[in-house]
């Protein structure tokens, strides 16, 4: 995928880049590969692949425009957090990854992109839940555990009437009939589910959760028991 393809394949789902955004976006892939040969952030750096299974795989989460609070949990390398923001300035941002040299990476990221409104914070999700709760529009998480332990892990942090946004591989429906107990026990239903193709024929499967009743207080547990007994 062309820098030109990315961005007339995003015209057509309705978000368009301007130039400072295109700008944002190059910079991202040339100093993901940079600073790649650091440390190990992912196994996919060249140009377009980034442009496709990275960058646009990251926006097929935006099927509509988002705006207010967003808490991306597991960021990694900024995927999907760090490119919403880019095309959606006005987010509020929040980044969550545990391992501390990604965060090192990610606060190197935004400042080299010049973004505001966006943090960074070294936690796992079921510790940081313990004192904020049901505090974010919409919670994101891609390619992170499976999707029972996720729920749990994740549901705490949304308000009510607001979103998980969750983005799977091409097994993704099956998933989300496994996790259909701890959908409805965190309080969630699913409101909407697209079957998404990237530009280089990859399956995605992208789920909206609708917070529709408050997670019980017990929930998120510790992760070697969520690991242990899922929901």
């Amino acid at each position: 995928m062309t820098l030109n393809e990315f961005t007339s394949a995003l015209e057509k789902r309705g978000i368009k880049l301007n130039q400072k955004m295109l700008e944002q976006f190059d910079t991202y892939a040339h100093y993901l590969k940079e600073y790649n040969e650091k440390i190990n952030l992912t196994a996919i750096t060249e140009y377009e692949q980034v442009l496709d299974k990275h960058f646009y795989d990251s926006l097929l989460l935006a099927d509509r425009k988002l705006k207010g609070t967003l808490l991306d949990v597991g960021s990694g390398a900024g995927f999907p957090g760090v490119v919403l923001k880019i095309a959606f300035p006005e987010l509020k941002v929040v980044l969550m990854e545990p391992i501390k040299k990604r965060c090192v990476f990610l606060e190197s990221l935004i400042e080299k992109l010049g973004l505001k409104d966006i943090e960074v914070i070294n936690v796992r999700a079921e510790d940081y839940a313990i004192k904020n709760r049901e505090c974010f529009d919409y919670v994101t998480a891609r390619a992170v555990s499976n999707l029972s332990n996720l729920i749990e892990i994740c549901g705490a942090l949304v308000k009510k009437g607001a979103y998980f946004i969750c983005l799977r591989g091409k097994d993704g429906t099956i998933e989300i009939k496994e996790a259909s107990r701890a959908i409805e026990t965190m309080g969630f239903e699913v409101e909407s589910l697209k079957n998404e193709t990237l530009y280089g024929g990859d399956q995605r499967v992208i789920s909206y959760f609708k917070k529709v009743s408050k997670s019980p207080l017990k929930y998120p547990r510790k992760y070697n028991i969520i690991k242990k007994n899922p929901l």
